[in-house]
């Protein structure tokens, strides 16, 4: 299954436009974002538990990383609320489950072999630092070869620069409306910007962010190809 594999195009995905599907797990919903690869695959999704719903024991072949966005997930290493930002390296396991339901943010196969740093950071309760000028404010979250990935909050009215993105980026609004000049994208909306691209964001009312930066080069997608898992 290949769904917005072609990584030399912007992509972007509205929340209120985009399709759920089930997974073969009963109580959970995806929305695929990027896939390649059936059921095992480099993939980005945003997922739907419903209350009372779990998911059978797995390892992560190539790393788990997961955002909740509402909700909570639960696992046996521990509870994590809205706002949680995991990391699960290749080879980690966990068999995960919700009692009151939770919403997350999904990315599977794109890790890196040698970053087996687990991680698990409360966004709610880090101190947000000044990024770069007045009017932005981030939270850093992870930081491994070339690959950066971080919150940030942009004041109401605030208009940047243009911005190149060598490694591309890709973005999840959280809060907000964010804007450039190919389009509005307001809470729940997905964009990802191919390496070399370029855009100048600004944003009227004020946004979250979650950015992720330098993880789509060539050389990190073939790597994936590499494995074999996209023929699945």
């Amino acid at each position: 299954m290949r769904v917005r594999a072609d990584f030399s195009r912007k992509e972007i995905v509205r929340l209120a436009e985009a399709e759920w599907v089930p997974s073969p797990q009963s109580g959970v919903t995806r929305l695929m974002l990027d896939r390649m690869g059936g059921e095992i695959a480099r993939a980005t999704s945003l997922v739907r538990f419903e209350p009372g719903s779990h998911f059978p024991f797995h390892v992560h072949g190539g790393g788990e990383e997961i955002l909740v966005i509402e909700g909570s997930l639960a696992d046996e290493h521990g509870v994590y609320p809205a706002g949680t930002y995991l990391r699960d390296p290749v080879g980690t396991s966990h068999a995960p489950y919700t009692k009151e339901g939770c919403t997350l943010f999904v990315k599977l196969w794109q890790f890196s072999p040698d970053d087996t740093l687990r991680t698990v950071i409360d966004t709610r309760s880090q101190h947000w630092i000044r990024a770069g000028r007045d009017g932005m404010a981030a939270v850093p979250l992870h930081d491994f070869d070339g690959e950066s990935t971080y919150l940030i909050r942009l004041w109401p009215g605030l208009q940047l620069e243009r911005n190149f993105h060598p490694g591309g980026e890709e973005i999840l609004v959280l809060e907000g409306v964010f804007c450039d000049e190919d389009g509005t994208y307001p809470a729940g909306s997905w964009i990802r910007s191919p390496v070399g691209s370029t855009h100048t964001p600004y944003t009227e009312e004020g946004c979250v962010l979650f950015v992720k930066e330098g993880h789509l080069s060539q050389a990190k997608l073939d790597a994936f190809e590499a494995s074999g898992i996209n023929a699945q």
